[in-house]
């Protein structure tokens, strides 16, 4: 695992909260008040490094810090709080999918056009997939099958005399 260490300080808060945002859409944990952590591999290094990097460039301190936990335990502790964060984004996700089927056709295009770049999103950032991963991928392959179906039926419609 990986771990930041952020400043104690709130002053300025707009920049803090745009770093916490972008943390969180890297998929941190929280360990304590302004330690995150990561897995340790070349695409979250190199995502913490551009983080740093712009912390510094904004007259702020940054650092990156290798570390493992202490246990087995501690380690599986991470991973089952990342766990379940994805765990909570897979189900608000694949319930989005059952609503957006209910939709009329351009909305559901629409829908399902916005989902697919939220499922991209959520993956970059799932290290441990949970079982409701399935769920969403099968909700998802749902709302596309019924968008591809309502564009046949579009197409066909058009087609005919």
């Amino acid at each position: 695992m990986g771990a930041v260490v952020l400043p104690a300080t709130t002053e300025p808060s707009g920049p803090r909260t745009t770093l916490w945002r972008r943390l969180k859409r890297l998929g941190v944990a929280q360990i304590a008040d302004g330690l995150v952590a990561l897995p340790a591999d070349a695409r979250t290094r190199e995502s913490l490094e551009w983080l740093a990097g712009d912390v510094v460039e904004a007259n702020g301190n940054a650092g990156i810090w290798v570390a493992r936990p202490a246990t087995v335990a501690q380690e599986r502790e991470l991973a089952t709080e990342m766990a379940a964060a994805r765990t909570q984004e897979y189900r608000v996700f694949a319930e989005q999918c059952r609503q957006a089927m209910q939709a009329g056709p351009a909305e559901r295009s629409r829908a399902l056009r916005r989902l697919r770049t939220e499922w991209r999103a959520i993956n970059r950032r799932d290290f441990f997939p949970p079982p409701d991963r399935e769920v969403a991928m099968a909700a998802l392959r749902d709302l596309t099958g019924a968008a591809a179906e309502q564009t046949v039926r579009a197409e066909v419609s058009e087609a005919m005399p």
